[in-house]
């Protein structure tokens, strides 16, 4: 389903640890042109992500506007027993939700969504969960990255679990990320 541009849009978001609990959020029609201005001035995949980044602080910063997810805390524990709180499943899904929101409006011109994924400890135990994108820019995929790798070195995480509520997500090579990158919180 396409949204059209001056329409508003509704996000579920989850919370309260493994989704248990939604807050229904409205993203009004002028706030999504922001949006939509904002990432339209990226010229370029890396200019995209950067953008990304952005965009998805100022959505949660917004959704926390209208619910308790604005007590949210980078990681695990920082926030300790507040409402709202989330954990990398809430944020993994929530981002990929607002993601798909922003492919379905049109506003992302160099990536794609992709399912969430996960890294593991130990290589057997889950460990942690993030939203992923893949650069739709076919000319990156070299005969220098050909097989399986190529594919590896086009996906990167948008994880918005490593920052407070309302904070430019991380995005980082997902290959990077499945080995243990990104902030130590």
């Amino acid at each position: 389903m396409t949204l059209p541009v001056g329409a508003d849009a509704w996000v579920s978001i989850c919370h309260g640890y493994s989704c248990v609990a939604q807050a229904e959020i409205v993203y009004p029609a002028e706030r999504l042109g922001e949006i939509r201005r904002l990432l339209a001035g990226a010229n370029d995949a890396a200019a995209e992500r950067e953008r990304l980044a952005e965009a998805m602080g100022r959505l949660y910063r917004w959704a926390g506007e209208q619910s308790e997810v604005r007590n949210d805390r980078a990681g695990n524990y920082a926030d300790g027993h507040v409402p709202g709180k989330m954990d990398c499943i809430d944020h993994s899904t929530s981002t990929t939700r607002l993601l798909n929101m922003l492919e379905n409006a049109g506003m992302l011109r160099w990536h794609a969504v992709l399912v969430p994924q996960v890294r593991y400890f130990l290589g057997i135990f889950p460990s942690h969960w993030s939203a992923v994108i893949e650069e739709k820019d076919a000319e990156r995929n070299s005969d220098a990255n050909a097989g399986e790798s190529a594919g590896e070195n086009r996906r990167f995480v948008v994880d918005s679990w490593f920052v407070n509520n309302g904070e430019p997500a991380v995005i980082l090579p997902l290959a990077d990320w499945k080995k243990g990158a990104g902030p130590d919180v």
